[in-house]
């Protein structure tokens, strides 16, 4: 760890810098636009504008990188973000704000991609899964310590619009000067959606719904705030506790995501969610109630898009993986876009209450369907899942893409630890454990993976296990 920090400190610090900038803009403009007068339907425009730059861009980006460069378009990026920062303050109108989102999502997508790239060829084999949490770390620490940034100034002036453009315009200086040119990443193109439907209905189900919850927490939770009545520091509190909860969860989810059925883990997390999202509805004037309620709620958002590109690698095979988070970062784009809009229309019909009542519709979709689909297939044995790796759920396809490297590595790692046990306990005498396919148990469907009846069969004509007692690998991708 020490020698990996060694090797990255400045990139880290300066993704530190770039996420303060970040976290405390979407803070700073829901309050700024409650001073100004902004409705929280207008907000949602301002909002949701983000999340289109970035879904934009995040695609795109890798293509300008091979044109241009990691350093040009690096500091091209960071630069128009450092002055859009100055020019919310001089241009406070709805329109404007939301065309200045827009380029602001669009340039850190560009800049994430390049950050990725150059962390990712710093690690190496041996650290890659130790660097990519790091990395997580690091941007909700950035995420966290902004909110507290909030209480330095008056939201009506100019001074918090210098500092986060400050912020970023200091995190070049110590990335540009501690990298070297990093190898252009080759992001793969994403699996078609009715595929990537027919290999996951939950997989892409969730992804969909949670994209909205996040874009929800990450762009509107400030104007809620604003709404609810709320000071700057308890805003600044309800933020924060968005990315502590989230950052707090992280290692257990994990944990027990390759332990346990990973679709009842789902279940198991949207259900707590929802009712979180019941509580934070009816605190009312109980503000601690809603702080925690955000906490609650940040502790299974973030977590949770890792455990849905999980269990979606659970039915495909190695080689498709890839393709498929390209496509599942897609739709939690897709998601994110949209969530915004629906917030902030429900909070101008029914009140500040309606932002947890949509956290609590959207957690509620994904448990009911995660239950339904468990009763349509049966489940991958734990000791037969593929391995549970970090991804943020605003990351770009280059993060995404070698979060599945990492992820392959591990399960790799881990079977062949498997056969060495097994080796180890035939030459003590023991007759070595035969792995089983999962019976279906009491799921009386063989097949419900395809999304309508006309769909092509998908297991072949024969899913018995092969004379080695492990199943036949086209059952995993039912």
């Amino acid at each position: 760890m020490l020698s990996l920090l060694s090797n990255t400190w400045a990139l880290l610090f300066g993704m530190l810098l770039l996420m303060m900038g970040n976290g405390m803009q979407g803070s700073l403009l829901g309050i700024r636009g409650a001073i100004e007068g902004f409705s929280a339907g207008e907000m949602s425009l301002v909002m949701s504008g983000y999340f289109l730059g970035f879904l934009i861009m995040s695609r795109a980006a890798p293509g300008m990188i091979r044109r241009v460069g990691h350093v040009r378009v690096f500091a091209a990026m960071g630069s128009i973000i450092s002055a859009v920062f100055i020019l919310y303050a001089a241009f406070p109108n709805v329109w404007a704000w939301g065309l200045m989102r827009v380029a602001v999502g669009t340039c850190f997508a560009a800049v994430y991609v390049v950050a990725e790239s150059w962390f990712n060829d710093s690690a190496t084999n041996e650290n890659r899964g130790k660097a990519l949490s790091l990395y997580m770390t690091t941007q909700m620490l950035g995420v966290i310590s902004a909110q507290a940034l909030l209480n330095l100034a008056d939201p009506g002036g100019y001074d918090l619009f210098v500092l986060i453009s400050v912020a970023v315009s200091l995190s070049f200086a110590p990335i540009l000067l501690s990298v070297s040119p990093a190898p252009v990443h080759q992001t793969t193109k994403p699996m078609s959606l009715r595929a990537l439907f027919v290999a996951s209905p939950l997989g892409v189900v969730g992804t969909v719904f949670l994209g909205a919850v996040f874009s929800a927490i990450f762009g509107m939770s400030s104007v809620y705030g604003t709404a609810k009545g709320l000071s700057v520091a308890q805003i600044s509190i309800f933020v924060a506790l968005i990315y502590v909860g989230g950052l707090i969860s992280q290692f257990p989810v994990g944990w027990l995501s390759d332990r346990m059925d990973r679709r009842r883990l789902i279940l198991i997390m949207t259900a707590l969610g929802a009712a979180a999202g019941l509580a934070g509805a009816m605190a009312g004037d109980y503000v601690i109630v809603v702080l925690g309620m955000a906490a609650v709620i940040g502790g299974i958002a973030n977590p949770l898009y890792s455990l849905l590109i999980a269990h979606t690698n659970d039915y495909l095979e190695a080689e498709d993986r890839a393709a498929a988070s390209g496509g599942l970062l897609f739709l939690n784009g897709v998601g994110a876009v949209g969530g915004p809009l629906a917030v902030g229309a429900l909070m101008e019909t029914f009140g500040p209450w309606a932002f947890f009542g949509f956290v609590l519709t959207m957690f509620a979709i994904i448990a009911v369907y995660a239950a339904w689909r468990m009763t349509r297939r049966p489940s991958v044995a734990p000791d037969e899942t593929v391995a549970y790796t970090l991804v943020a759920p605003g990351a770009t396809p280059v993060a995404a893409d070698y979060a599945m490297e990492l992820s392959e590595e591990l399960t790799e790692a881990a079977a062949a630890a498997s056969d060495e046990a097994e080796a180890g306990r035939a030459q003590d005498g023991a007759p070595p454990e035969a792995a089983t396919p999962a019976a279906p148990s009491d799921q009386t469907a063989p097949d419900e993976t395809a999304p309508d009846e006309t769909a092509p069969d998908q297991t072949g004509p024969d899913e018995t296990p092969d004379p080695s007692g492990k199943p036949d690998p086209r059952w995993r991708s039912v």
